[in-house]
């Protein structure tokens, strides 16, 4: 029977990480587990950065972004023997169980963790959308919305100015971001790993558009596609649009997680404990269809990203 369980958040931050791990501490002591938090994610594991909380720990969490538990990435933990040493510190504390919330990286640690007879549970905590199992990960409500925000203003700036502004949205390997955004925003164009546009069709795109009646542009790209500050220049070379080009970067993993964020993450992280209390260990937990599901964690990172492929015909068809 699970007893003592402990939590941590691991690499990037996204906004609802306290949330979720205000849900999962709070279920617990409901449930009347002893419930400790892991400060700085695997590396806080390894060198044993854990304590005990109580109720009053998460008081009035709810609404900040970040993690109040604090983050850290640790590729060293890919190594058995600095697992070793984290299951070591948790025997210690005599923790039988834990809640980790994060994103791929972080459920390869927890299965790993699983196998070592560490009974674990997986959030999906990140902006990037990019667990395959999951129509939508803790934090990524939020920052679509972020980027609604700046964009809204450039717009201003642009439509002035009558620029065309090519706008680099986070996502890493997913174009969830690019797609919803561009979408919200109205963009002219919308370039991501799921909508690649060849180089020539953006041209003639704002060839097309400085000719027209609207002669200001949006552009949305992921990041790691291409330099975009490259393509404002060619842009205005070939062109003559006058170009700039933004890199929203980290700003886009901050601030207050939204409504959607804060249910999704409370909804999760109760569902966690309800796991651990059914004896479920190696799973991660997902929404699909409005539902929370569980599944294996390797069965979910072998899963393959196309939950909103269905957006592409809505970017083509409103071209």
């Amino acid at each position: 029977m699970v007893n003592r369980i402990g939590v941590l958040t691991s690499g990037g931050d996204s906004p609802g990480m306290n949330a979720a791990i205000r849900a999962i501490v709070r279920a617990g002591l409901k449930n009347g587990k002893e419930m400790f938090v892991v400060y700085n994610g695997y590396k806080g594991l390894v060198e044993g950065q854990i304590e005990q909380v109580d109720r009053s720990f998460v008081s009035s969490i709810i609404n900040l972004g970040g993690t109040i538990i604090r983050s850290a990435r640790l590729p060293e933990f890919a190594d058995i023997a600095v697992r070793q040493k984290g299951v070591d510190q948790l025997r210690k504390h005599g923790i039988d169980a834990l809640v980790v919330i994060g994103g791929d990286g972080t459920y390869i640690g927890a299965k790993k963790l699983s196998e070592m007879g560490i009974n674990c549970i997986g959030l999906p905590g990140t902006i990037d959308n990019d667990i395959a199992c999951t129509d939508y990960t803790i934090g990524f409500d939020t920052c679509l919305n972020t980027i609604l925000n700046a964009v809204d203003k450039l717009r201003d700036t642009t439509s002035s100015h009558q620029r065309c502004s090519i706008i680099e949205v986070m996502g890493n390997r997913s174009g969830d971001l690019a797609l919803f955004s561009g979408i919200a925003c109205g963009a002219e164009l919308i370039v991501s790993s799921d909508h690649l546009i060849p180089k020539q069709e953006i041209m003639d795109a704002m060839q097309a558009q400085k000719r027209g009646a609207k002669q200001h542009a949006m552009i949305i790209v992921s990041e790691k596609l291409f330099d975009v500050n490259e393509l404002a220049r060619e842009i205005e070379r070939e062109v003559g649009f006058e170009s700039r080009a933004e890199v929203l970067g980290r700003i886009q993993r901050g601030g207050s997680p939204s409504a959607f964020d804060r249910i999704l993450a409370s909804r999760m992280g109760a569902y966690a404990i309800d796991c651990l209390i059914q004896g479920k260990s190696g799973r991660c937990i997902a929404i699909v269809g409005n539902e929370i599901v569980d599944y294996d964690i390797y069965e979910a990172l072998a899963m393959q990203r196309n939950k909103h492929s269905h957006l592409v015909k809505v970017v083509d068809n409103l071209k």
